[in-house]
């Protein structure tokens, strides 16, 4: 893809122009539209108007809600990644407000059927007590500085979805991921008893990477595969967003690798409670 900056405008004014007249032929209302796509009325006027640049997961959710066709969908979107780059900028999310950044997930986890968290670093947003996320979105070295506490509430809210039975949740965790010491002995105690008894959700799978196994690929980064739509890459300034089928297959059969490798079940519970009892000692 060749993005040409002196087209941007264009392109964002002919996007715009293209997701009002769909909207409109469809019949639905902006207020309809947002509610499919779970997003504001605002947002969805703003971005039909041309003051807000949908990202690619905007309008993929916008297209979805609208029941698009696939030429219709693919020229839209094609269109939404020339006046786009792949790359969302943390520093960008900041100056927004992180708690839209939020809401997109919010949406992503609402459109998915299953999601497949590979979690390498640090313990994911579903699965986080609220003193271990706090902690996770005020680190002492961030790209920028932003009120969190707005993120912080829609973050708790997100974790509601686990509960959804019509939804499958795939967390794999390295032994780095749990014992991280991101926050005091207490909260960790407190945080890897929470993740053991989300494991016992029905539609919730949780495994730990063994750490006395040899695995011949290195845990790069942090990815979430949704379905078979799109793959989510963490870095520490922003997020990578990646839709090429071919992608998506590659972190897929990525997943697979590290799940053979991994315990579950009962196994990685009573991991999990070994590494819990370790920070209960540091704690006494």
């Amino acid at each position: 893809m060749t993005l040409d900056p002196g087209r941007a405008g264009a392109d964002r004014r002919q996007l715009a122009a293209a997701l009002r007249d769909l909207r409109s032929a469809s019949g639905l209302s902006g207020e309809r539209l947002a509610r499919r796509c779970h997003m504001s009325q605002s947002k969805i006027s703003r971005i039909e108007n041309g003051r807000t640049l949908p990202s690619i997961t905007d309008v993929e959710r916008i297209l979805h809600a609208l029941g698009a066709d696939r030429d219709t969908g693919e020229e839209l979107v094609r269109l939404a990644r020339t006046a786009n780059t792949e790359y969302q900028d943390v520093r960008a999310s900041v100056r927004q407000g992180l708690h839209h950044r939020q809401r997109e997930l919010a949406g992503l986890d609402a459109d998915a059927r299953r999601l497949s968290f590979f979690l390498p670093a640090l313990i994911s947003g579903l699965l986080q007590t609220p003193a271990y996320m706090k902690r996770a979105m005020d680190m002492a070295v961030e790209p920028a500085q932003g009120d969190t506490a707005r993120a912080i509430a829609l973050k708790l809210e997100r974790q509601a979805v686990l509960h959804d039975a019509s939804k499958a949740f795939d967390f794999l965790l390295t032994e780095q991921a749990v014992r991280w010491r991101l926050c005091p002995p207490e909260t960790m105690c407190e945080q890897i008893d929470r993740i053991i008894a989300l494991s016992r959700l029905d539609n919730v799978r949780i495994g730990v990477v063994h750490p006395g196994r040899d695995v011949e690929v290195g845990p790069m980064n942090t990815f979430t595969v949704y379905d078979d739509r799109l793959v989510t890459v963490e870095i520490f300034t922003g997020r990578v967003v990646l839709r090429d089928p071919k992608d998506i297959a590659y972190h897929r059969r990525l997943f697979a690798y590290f799940e053979r490798h991994a315990l579950w079940g009962d196994d990685a519970r009573a991991l999990l409670a070994d590494f819990s009892r370790e920070f209960m000692r540091e704690r006494d």
